[in-house]
């Protein structure tokens, strides 16, 4: 699996994956987390999600341009992870959020995450870049010893870039335990235990027990006693400002071992960083006399390259939407109706990289069985395949739905707790969605990033791997829509437009397969 890969590969990997469990000890809490800590709905708190999510990726392409242009990709690395680094110190600061510091610490708490959304842009495009020049230098020096030579190593762009995804999911896999755990230790420290439902009901209370229904009065009284272990509680008030100051206090210093993660990068990428290439001496050697003709063909050539790329970019675009409903829609349809008693649902989160951990290795030698006997699927082809992949989850979704008779989210959080129990779906769901839409990202995310790899001029890496992150940021800026549509709908409807997206895309992406291959060829 690891044989015949450039020697930088498994360094940049660890890299990236100290920073990718940093940041999924986010991705696994933020749209939650804003919830508990400011009682914002699922819908206001999924549009800072979205924008958050997005400016990760709009930022790459920010990133990508600054590398580009000073040619230093390793000085913009460093300073991305440092800047991010700053920007989980402040998330990390367990302030309590009250009506007096609730507007100034919501603005705060925004701040730090642009901090982490820029360093991120600064770092993860440049690093896939990096990679992408690795497999370049790697085939060029195999292109001198010989075409056999050439053969063997032309096919492992894309196992590389799948390897690379693998490291960035162990770091994903650990992650989500992070901040529910410490929640969970910080909680009995004070005496107190876990329930997703509580926070929502404390803030109700806070902001006015007057206009709370006598069903939802009923539900934090009997969830109140349930978490203090049957103790009386003399004032509901002082209850519901402790248990939630004690709730998020616990997320907050989860984000410790995001600044952790963060140094931990930081200290790999420089000790290895004298091994990756350096995209500047490459193209100082390389743009030596060309002749006008030759500059012609490869001005054709770098158009008809960008054409195919901003065709797989707008495929890409409708995969995150529906893939990164993980952090919005799929997390609260976890809390609401996944029978959640002993795990909390941001360690659902994990299954998804777990998935990617145990697949990978089983599609890489699928892939590699059919390249032996002359049937290798092209990338073109491999992500139309994802796509209606990605459409068989919410499939899935959509029928378990209809036929379990679920309502809207709304409706069904205002349903009382016994109610609410009969209906809950067992962990089983999730884990069959969660593989669906790993076996689609596996189809399509690494391959994305090989095919980025293969088709950006020289000269443009950063930028383009910028593109495919930009592209990925207006699929995220899309997904607030999810909570949305679960709040109002029946959820086979929210399921079943995702469904639709998932299944129109993979037409599309079918109907370019031939030219896109063309291209790449």
């Amino acid at each position: 699996m690891f044989s015949n890969h450039p020697k930088g590969l498994i360094p940049a990997a660890l890299s990236n994956m100290g920073e990718r469990f940093g940041y999924y000890i986010m991705n696994a809490v933020l749209l939650l987390f804003l919830c508990s800590k400011f009682g914002l709905s699922d819908g206001t708190s999924g549009v800072i999600y979205s924008v958050f999510y997005a400016g990760i990726y709009v930022l790459s392409l920010v990133g990508g341009i600054i590398a580009d242009r000073t040619q230093n990709y390793k000085g913009t690395i460093r300073t991305g992870l440092i800047i991010m680094a700053l920007g989980y110190v402040l998330m990390a600061i367990p302030i309590m959020a009250t009506k007096d510091n609730s507007t100034w610490l919501l603005a705060f708490t925004c701040f730090a995450l642009f901090l982490i959304a820029f360093g991120n842009g600064l770092f993860k495009g440049n690093l896939q870049a990096i990679v992408g020049q690795m497999y370049d230098n790697f085939e060029v020096e195999a292109a001198k010893k010989g075409p056999d030579a050439l053969a063997a190593v032309q096919g492992k762009r894309d196992s590389g870039f799948q390897i690379f995804y693998v490291f960035i999911n162990i770091g994903g896999l650990i992650a989500p335990f992070i901040a529910p755990y410490l929640r969970s230790w910080w909680l009995g420290e004070n005496g107190l235990t876990y329930n997703a439902e509580l926070p929502a009901l404390c803030h109700q209370f806070i902001d006015g027990a007057s206009a709370m229904t006598a069903e939802a009065m009923n539900n934090l009284n009997l969830l109140a006693s349930q978490v203090s272990n049957g103790a009386p509680i003399a004032d509901m008030g002082d209850f519901c400002s402790n248990y939630l100051n004690v709730f998020n206090t616990g997320v907050h210093y989860s984000f410790i071992a995001s600044v952790c993660a963060m140094l931990i990068s930081l200290a790999i990428f420089m000790f290895y960083q004298k091994i990756f290439p350096t995209p500047a001496k490459k193209e100082a050697a390389a743009a030596v006399g060309y002749t006008a003709e030759e500059k012609a063909s490869m001005a054709k050539e770098i158009k008809q390259r960008m054409y195919a790329l901003f065709a797989v970019l707008g495929i890409a675009i409708f995969f995150w939407f529906s893939f990164h409903q993980n952090g919005q829609s799929l997390s609260v349809f976890a809390r609401d109706f996944v029978k959640t008693d002993s795990i909390a649902p941001e360690i659902w989160q994990a299954v998804n990289p777990f998935f990617v951990i145990v697949l990978t290795p089983i599609i890489m030698a699928i892939f590699a069985a059919l390249s032996r006997r002359g049937k290798e699927i092209s990338t073109p082809r491999k992500i139309a395949y994802g796509m209606g992949i990605a459409g068989l989850a919410y499939l899935f979704l959509v029928l378990y739905s209809m036929m379990s008779g679920y309502p809207s989210g709304e409706e069904f959080k205002a349903m009382d707790v016994a109610a609410k129990e009969g209906l809950k779906a067992g962990p089983w769901v999730l884990i069959v969605t969660y593989f669906f839409l790993t076996v689609a990202e596996l189809f399509i995310s690494p391959l994305g990033l090989s095919f980025v790899s293969k088709v950006a001029p020289k000269h443009l890496q950063g930028l383009c791997q910028g593109l495919w992150l930009g592209a990925t940021a207006v699929g995220n800026l899309l997904i607030w829509l999810g909570p949305v549509m679960y709040n109002a709908w029946p959820l086979w409807m929210c399921w079943a437009v995702f469904l639709a997206v998932c299944l129109i895309s993979m037409g599309v992406m079918f109907g370019m397969v031939k030219w896109l291959e063309r291209v790449t060829e």
